[in-house]
């Protein structure tokens, strides 16, 4: 599962939201953790190119002592953990380094240096996100408090909500959130959003237009009843406190933020595409959804082969903004 951890810093207090969750996940794992930092360099003219050397080995040497500081932190709670330091491009000095070292997570901070935003993550955070071929866990910033000094104290999941569909893929999620859930005592909300049908029409529905509605509305009410107690009878949950959730709306995100916020969410957990997910772009809708507007720490677990190739950042930055 998660054996190898990448969390990506940058010296900020924001970034450093991510430390104690990264405790958490490697304890729960037995995981080792790589601290990365990638120092980006100025580009300046040929007159400055003396004062850039100099610079670029203070900026390294105050990074390595800043991941220096970090790693006895976890060392501390007998986290196995390394450091690096690089340069290059922030995005893709992490996704790359990522790839190159096969590594299975990415724990990243919403927010960075540059401050937090109106946007629910800055550019660089978004582009790792649509450039990653891997699973990732992004910590909201705006949540940050001190820089903890020991990371022995982690983060409480105590409810943790898996939105499901009744699809395979769906619950490629299941296997590492009931491994947490074991861990932390955590409480699994299971949940399937029975969305309306929409009905062609240029007139208010008709009787008959109600009547087939609700006949559709109660079969998938069904189907997914049936569904969500057989996931809550596997072996694997047993042991676990599960809660099922079988919620009918028009608009399926609106009811799972609505679910987050009435349960008290510490941690949501998707699996990168659903039942309608299609493998030509990174992400299914639902997920693009949470990324951008979720208050909890989300974990997506990606279930495409590390070889697939996705889409570049603009291409899916834009699909995105439709």
């Amino acid at each position: 599962m998660f054996d190898t951890i990448l969390v990506p810093l940058d010296g900020s207090q924001l970034a450093d939201c991510v430390l104690p969750h990264a405790a958490a996940i490697a304890s729960s794992f037995d995981a080792e953790i790589t601290l990365l930092r990638v120092l980006e360099k100025n580009q300046a003219g040929t007159s400055a190119q003396l004062f850039d050397l100099v610079n670029w080995q203070i900026n390294k040497t105050r990074a390595s002592l800043y991941l220096e500081k970090t790693k006895a932190c976890f060392q501390e709670s007998s986290i196995k953990v390394q450091m690096k330091v690089m340069e290059g491009l922030a995005a893709e000095g992490i996704t790359e380094y990522a790839q190159s070292q096969d590594m299975k997570l990415i724990i990243i901070s919403s927010h960075g240096r540059n401050g937090l935003t109106q946007w629910g993550i800055s550019g660089i955070t978004q582009k790792v996100i649509l450039s990653a071929k891997t699973s990732l866990l992004i910590v909201r910033a705006h949540q940050y408090g001190a820089r903890p000094e020991k990371l022995s104290a982690a983060p409480g999941y105590r409810h943790i909500l898996v939105p499901l569909d009744g699809s395979q893929r769906a619950e490629n999620v299941l296997p590492i959130i009931t491994q947490l859930a074991g861990f932390y005592k955590s409480h699994i909300h299971l949940v399937q959003v029975i969305q309306t049908p929409e009905m062609a029409r240029q007139m208010p529905p008709s009787r008959e237009d109600v009547d087939l509605s609700n006949r559709v509305i109660a079969r998938n009410r069904e189907e997914a009843e049936s569904y969500l107690e057989q996931l809550k009878a596997r072996s694997y949950l047993q042991g676990i406190t599960v809660h099922n959730h079988l919620i009918t709306s028009d608009n399926a995100a609106v009811a799972l933020h609505q679910l987050a916020d009435l349960e008290q969410i510490d941690l949501t957990a998707l699996s990168a595409h659903g039942y309608s997910g299609n493998h030509q772009w990174p992400y299914g809708s639902m997920v693009n959804n949470f990324i951008m507007y979720g208050k909890s720490p989300l974990l997506i677990v990606q279930d495409l082969p590390g070889k697939q190739e996705s889409m570049t950042s603009e291409q899916s930055i834009e699909r995105i903004e439709r």
